[in-house]
């Protein structure tokens, strides 16, 4: 969940009003950045649905500080490379301090590039199954209540995955990866992204 940050950056200036981020130059530059900006290709997509699925039930930010390395050992989540990857490379994960050492969502990962593959392999684009699940109409958040963590969007968007054999990915890993690559516009009202 995201939390109103006020940062100045210079006394002279008048503060920023950020939804999040201004805690930390990392964080910061993603939120003005980032999160929200548009995102297509199959490739771009499934890194960030693996990225947001490592990140359930932990701080985004623990996985933002290791995305390098996340990019690194993934082959920047290239799903033939991925979708090759064996148990010899799961145990070589699960050793790696520089992601999140998670043995069900490291085989979820290899999991869902075999079936992004599949998909591919039958004529199926990611690209055009995410954003043909995005909402008609949006209403932009005025405050931290007006938040969701699921939508009935992100709910046919995960169930739509699961079909194809994706795991790891229900409604509410899905409506994060919405909000973060662009398909509504979650930025707080009053949030300088939030006309973006």
């Amino acid at each position: 969940m995201v939390r109103m940050d006020t940062t100045i950056p210079d006394p002279s200036i008048e503060p920023v009003v950020r939804c999040f981020g201004g805690d930390s130059p990392l964080y910061q530059a993603y939120h003005d950045h980032e999160w929200g900006v548009p995102v297509h290709g199959d490739t771009e997509l499934f890194e960030r649905l693996s990225l947001e699925a490592f990140s359930s039930g932990l701080s985004w930010f623990i996985v933002l500080r290791k995305r390098d390395h996340f990019r690194e050992v993934f082959h920047g989540f290239d799903p033939v490379t991925v979708g090759g990857f064996t148990e010899t490379d799961v145990d070589r994960l699960m050793q790696d301090a520089g992601i999140v050492r998670n043995r069900p969502k490291i085989e979820a990962t290899i999991s869902n590039a075999e079936a992004l593959l599949a998909f591919q392999a039958g004529g199926g684009s990611l690209d055009q199954l995410v954003w043909e699940h995005q909402p008609a109409q949006h209403r932009q958040p005025r405050s931290f209540a007006d938040y969701q963590s699921k939508t009935p969007e992100s709910i046919a968007l995960a169930k739509a995955l699961k079909r194809l054999g994706f795991r790891w990915l229900g409604p509410t890993t899905c409506y994060a990866t919405m909000q973060a690559c662009g398909l509504v516009n979650d930025h707080m009202a009053g949030c300088p992204r939030a006309t973006h």
